[in-house]
């Protein structure tokens, strides 16, 4: 293991409930731009308290630290009770994702699947 590695609290843990802490570890010499994605991202509509299905992709020119993939998996369930707009949930990503990575550049896509016909899509950029 890398020495300038810290023990992960999501990673290899026994992890049970939702929780907003996102990981980091030190970016891999070479790395230039990461992306994430996950389709298993749901919220809840802040009027009617339907439920909203999004896919989000996460893409960044890495500054020091990269994501941790769990954390992010358990960031994106802590969303699951919680009322937001599409593009509001993709502004509050974006600078979450932001203040623990520090990147060069990001940008936050949200897909929401289509409700009453309608799907949007919202993106949010920083840097």
């Amino acid at each position: 293991m890398d020495s300038r590695m810290k023990r992960f609290e999501a990673l290899g843990g026994q992890v049970t409930e939702p929780r907003r802490r996102l990981e980091t570890f030190p970016t891999p010499s070479g790395v230039t731009r990461v992306v994430l994605e996950s389709d298993e991202v749901t919220s809840l509509c802040p009027v009617t308290g339907q439920p909203d299905w999004e896919r989000v992709r996460i893409e960044f020119v890495p500054g020091p630290l990269c994501l941790e993939s769990k954390s992010l998996k358990l960031y994106f369930w802590s969303f699951r009770n919680e009322g937001h707009f599409c593009e509001a949930l993709a502004a509050r990503i974006a600078t979450d994702v932001a203040a623990a990575l520090q990147p060069g550049w990001l940008k936050v896509t949200v897909f929401q699947k289509s409700r009453g016909g309608i799907t949007i899509t919202a993106e949010s950029e920083i840097g």
